[in-house]
């Protein structure tokens, strides 16, 4: 192994969230010769965010291959290797940057097995930053993943912790057909502690974060950490929230949302996508159609301000859902 590879030794045993994908990028190259990763900067450079530090080195150009400035070949050269029997994980810079390569991702990955009566399948991976709160400005900051969750064919995952950020790749991987995984820009130096019980990540099923009784608290990706926040708040006041980590976006967990919002009869949805037509939007129909008579109040959304969001940092955080803003919504249904 790459002493450049290496995880850091930390006193507590804790890993990073970009050094747990690194991880995964590894065991996945290490155990099957059919996977490889590109993308723009991904080898010499280590990748724009650090996750793929090392790899090159470790297993060489043919595996970990630096694309040209161009997603939409790239992303269609991805779909190209799928289909002849490679298993690609493409990594995209930005969610910004995917829009390059929409194309390719909705008229292609996404229909191809349709299209072909089931003859065809796509077993594509592709990576990407999503987020905000590091003052990137507009074209490096917007939470697309809501687009993406709209469209038939492709699964969406949004992992929130180390273990996910772990584990989810493998079972990525695994599937017959495309798969998105968004990565919150702001979690990547974030830390915690592998759980080594965790071996693999149930695609089909949400994760309790946080058990409670007063109020649900739905969310996903960067904004799990602000919504345990909240809870934290909430309970030096004696509310008890449940936090729910969709972390699939499509398809949504309907049952484990519901079951949450029966015990809570109250229900918070934090998205940091803009608030027309957004996933919460979704996620709030589907409360409102499964579970209506059991709300004790009308569904909250805590979700970004419909601007571009802003460079200037007080006003990016003004422009975001944040824990107080959660804290106050929930307190708002509990009142």
């Amino acid at each position: 192994m790459s002493t450049r590879t290496r995880p850091e030794t930390r006193p507590d045993g804790s890993t990073t969230y970009r050094e747990a994908l690194r991880e995964a990028l590894r065991e996945a190259l290490a155990a099957d010769d059919r996977v490889f990763l590109m993308g723009e900067d991904v080898g010499r450079y280590g990748g724009c965010f650090g996750v793929s530090l090392g790899l090159l080195e470790e297993f060489g150009p043919e595996r970990v291959r630096d694309t040209p400035l161009s997603e939409s070949a790239f992303v269609g050269a991805g779909i190209g290797a799928a289909l002849a029997g490679m298993r690609p994980i493409v990594e995209i810079m930005t969610v910004n940057f995917s829009l390059l390569a929409l194309d390719q991702i909705l008229n292609n990955a996404a229909t191809l097995r349709h299209m072909s009566g089931g003859q065809l399948g796509v077993p594509l991976v592709i990576r990407m930053t999503t987020g905000a709160g590091r003052q990137l400005a507009a074209q490096h900051s917007h939470s697309l993943e809501g687009w993406y969750a709209h469209i038939p064919g492709l699964r969406i995952l949004a992992p929130a912790t180390v273990d996910d950020a772990r584990h989810l790749l493998r079972a990525a991987l695994a599937d017959p057909d495309p798969v998105l995984l968004f990565e919150h820009g702001s979690l990547y130096n974030a830390s915690g502690t592998l759980d080594p019980a965790v071996e693999h990540v149930d695609l089909e099923r949400a994760a309790i974060r946080r058990p409670g009784t007063d109020v649900s608290v739905l969310t996903y990706g960067g904004s799990v950490p602000k919504a345990l926040e909240a809870a934290a708040d909430l309970a030096k006041s004696g509310i008890e929230a449940e936090v729910i980590d969709l972390r699939t976006l499509r398809p949504l967990d309907d049952a484990t949302v519901i079951d949450s919002v029966r015990r809570t009869h109250r229900a918070v949805v934090v998205d940091e996508g803009w608030r027309s037509g957004s996933l919460s939007a979704e996620v709030e129909s589907r409360i409102c159609e499964q579970a209506f008579y059991e709300l004790d109040a009308p569904v909250e959304r805590v979700c970004s301000a419909e601007v571009p969001i802003p460079y200037a940092r007080r006003l990016e955080e003004a422009a975001l859902p944040q824990a107080a803003g959660i804290a106050a919504a929930a307190r708002r249904l509990v009142s």
